[in-house]
């Protein structure tokens, strides 16, 4: 896995790094895995407070590996039709199936997950930085929802996670044409979060700075707004109330209170 992704994991700070710097990160099976396993042991992780995922070298994600392409156009999936057929169908990861969980697994991640964009997040690089919660985007990063260039549609949960954040023609424009887009596009059509001159050290910095709030507020808060898009205002809601009924009193919010009557950093422990 460390051929492909490294972490490290600082004052609950989980650093995750994509590796493949030869090929511009690009998704090729041990990508995929690594991505997967990567998310999972996140996801137990209790001392993790917050996340940042982002690309070594020239490039946040460049997409899938050429290789898979070859041998799409090769034949491989018709030589060996009566095996694969269906085989996107098959869920393995609850609602979706592995290369979708990719994207969705940082949804999963309890807590905050920002990624640092920059170089190029094409195709599935795209989609896997719209699983994080931010995204920090580097001026003249270029993006694009490139399946249609190959003869595709975005699989990766690329369609469900879009839907949230922008417009529904600017979806069709992008998915229709493949084009390339460039940053400051993407901040208007709600794709980027902030352009940073340097959103590895801007998202490592507003990382700290949700660690150093209460963990059981910030994971509340994730889980409301992972709902939100599915949820009808009854539900979100009922949903505030139940999380808020938990948090009161609790050893984090009264440790929250104390930090800030005190002034002082606050010292939270699970």
């Amino acid at each position: 896995m460390e051929e492909r992704i490294r972490t490290t994991i600082t004052d609950g700070v989980a650093d995750v790094r994509l590796v493949r710097t030869d090929k511009m990160n690009a998704l090729d099976d041990a990508m995929f895995m690594a991505l997967l396993e990567t998310g999972e042991k996140l996801k137990a992780d209790k001392s993790v407070r917050a996340v940042v995922i982002s690309g070594e070298g020239r490039a946040f994600c460049a997409g899938l590996d050429m290789g898979n392409f070859d041998r799409m156009a090769n034949g491989e999936r018709e030589a060996n039709k009566s095996e694969v057929t269906g085989r996107l169908e098959q869920r393995t990861h609850g609602i979706s199936n592995r290369a979708q969980y990719t994207a969705l697994v940082w949804r999963d991640v309890p807590v905050p997950v920002i990624a640092a964009v920059h170089g190029v997040a094409f195709g599935g690089g795209f989609q896997v930085a719209l699983g994080a919660d931010m995204r920090f985007v580097a001026p003249g990063t270029r993006f694009s929802v490139m399946e249609i260039k190959w003869g595709l549609v975005p699989d990766m949960a690329g369609m469900s996670l879009m839907r949230s954040l922008a417009r529904e023609d600017i979806i069709r424009d992008l998915t229709y044409t493949g084009r390339i887009f460039e940053a400051d596009d993407a901040l208007a059509y709600g794709f980027a979060t902030r352009l940073c001159d340097d959103p590895y050290a801007d998202a490592l910095a507003t990382a700290r700075e949700i660690a150093d709030k209460s963990p059981s507020a910030i994971r509340a808060a994730k889980r409301i707004l992972n709902a939100v898009p599915d949820s009808d205002a009854a539900s979100i809601l009922m949903a505030e109330s139940v999380e808020q009924d938990k948090l009161i009193g609790g050893a984090h919010q009264k440790e929250a209170i104390m930090a800030n009557l005190e002034k002082r950093r606050p010292k939270f422990t699970d």
